[in-house]
């Protein structure tokens, strides 16, 4: 039936043929709430009709427009409209298919614009699974096993994991930033140091937030020895957090800034943000691609802002997150393992263990499994797979949440050990 490569492992047994919203429907025609969003993709929901009447225009009139041959009125527009949602000073955009060409695009203009060659990143973050980008990952050997040798000039530093450490978030942020002086006295000096590339709230490794604290910490030795500060908003970006970025929750400002996935509604669209004095520094023809800047995905992205402005999808973000929350969190009391509930706005995870370290995966597999029964899509991370992650899409109302926490339940009382 499919000559797919068995390397793809699949999160669900479900065959989509359709999608509305919140809602995918299989070739049976079983609806199951999407609480996945295509790993955080499909921001304002299956098939918004703002979206799809700006795709099929631009299908109609033209859909590859290469970007380094000439220019087109989508790609335009949009990179003024981002500019528009940019933090201040990131007057420049530069565009790509994925969030790995995206960082690795960062990357590259890092090293370019400080003639320096190290890259600092954190324990648990996850920035792509092509060499460069992979080489800048440690969420999870998978991206990186049997791959090696990795890229030179990485180095690696604590992340306030303030749950796995067992310690408040004061004692692991103070670590965790003497552990980055110790670092730049011993691994990589700051004037080999181009720059700090983090993600202020971590995906993949388990959807841990930074904090203030940490944050500034980063941006106040940035600041002092000239590296760059480079958010991987990816995952967490483009509203998903209740912030449109998920740095602004931490009053800091960075050099580069990395979005993807929530871009442009599904269609494969990324972009890097900077400075235009900052972009001028890379080298000339160092950013392109055969696709990139798709004129369809561009259309896509257009409309994407639009209905993220028209339908205030930022403002709803936080607003049913924080239901999201309320009712994930009542569920603790009645069930035991679940250990912890962390994130923000629209990107929550649920910890399934017995405490720190003592996670439980088999339990968190079957928990995602008995909710695809109940007509409920979620996804797991987390190194051992043992959290349960919550990414329903920026459109949900709160009928939805309930109802999905309602089937959640149903998947709890069967599942509990």
């Amino acid at each position: 039936m499919s000559h797919l490569s068995p390397l793809l492992k699949q999160s669900s047994r479900v065959c989509a043929d359709h999608g509305q919203g919140s809602w995918l429907y299989d070739t049976d025609g079983k609806a199951y709430l999407d609480f996945t969003s295509g790993i955080g993709v499909t921001s304002t929901g299956h098939c918004h009709p703002t979206v799809v009447a700006a795709a099929q225009e631009q299908v109609g009139k033209m859909i590859h427009a290469q970007y380094t041959t000439v220019t087109h009125r989508p790609m335009l527009e949009l990179t003024d409209r981002l500019v528009e949602k940019m933090p201040a000073g990131l007057d420049s955009i530069a565009l790509s298919n994925s969030g790995s060409e995206a960082v690795e695009t960062a990357m590259r203009l890092a090293r370019h614009a400080t003639r320096r060659a190290n890259i600092i990143v954190f324990n648990g973050g996850f920035h792509g699974r092509t060499m460069g980008a992979a080489s800048l990952t440690t969420s999870g050997t998978k991206v990186r096993t049997g791959f090696h040798p990795m890229m030179a000039g990485v180095v690696v530093a604590p992340y306030p994991h303030s749950w796995r450490y067992g310690w408040s978030e004061e004692q692991t942020t103070e670590f965790c930033l003497r552990e980055l002086d110790h670092i730049l006295k011993t691994q990589t000096a700051p004037d080999d140091t181009a720059a700090i590339l983090i993600e202020p709230v971590q995906g993949e490794y388990g959807y841990y937030p930074a904090n203030t604290a940490f944050m500034q910490g980063l941006a106040e030795r940035c600041k002092q020895h000239g590296i760059l500060l480079i958010c991987d908003e990816i995952q967490a970006g483009y509203g998903r957090t209740g912030k449109f970025w998920s740095h602004q929750h931490f009053d800091v400002q960075p050099d580069i800034l990395i979005t993807a996935k929530g871009l442009a509604s599904g269609f494969p669209l990324s972009a890097i943000a900077a400075s235009a004095e900052l972009m001028a520094k890379g080298a000339p023809g160092s950013q392109g691609g055969t696709y990139g800047a798709n004129a369809v995905s561009c259309a896509a992205a257009l409309a994407t802002l639009k209905v993220i402005e028209q339908e205030n999808l930022i403002e709803n973000a936080a607003a049913r997150g924080t239901e999201l929350w309320d009712q994930l969190h009542a569920l603790q009391s009645d069930y035991p393992i679940i250990s912890t509930i962390r994130g923000k706005g629209l990107m929550l995870g649920m910890e399934i263990g017995k405490g720190p370290n003592q996670p439980m995966p088999d339990v968190a597999l079957r928990l995602t499994e008995a909710a695809e029964a109940q007509g409920l899509l979620l996804l797991r991370c987390g190194i051992d797979g043992q959290i349960v992650r919550w990414l329903p899409p920026l459109v949900v109302t709160a009928e939805e949440i309930t109802d999905a926490v309602g089937r959640f339940a149903k998947a709890l009382a069967e599942v509990q050990p």
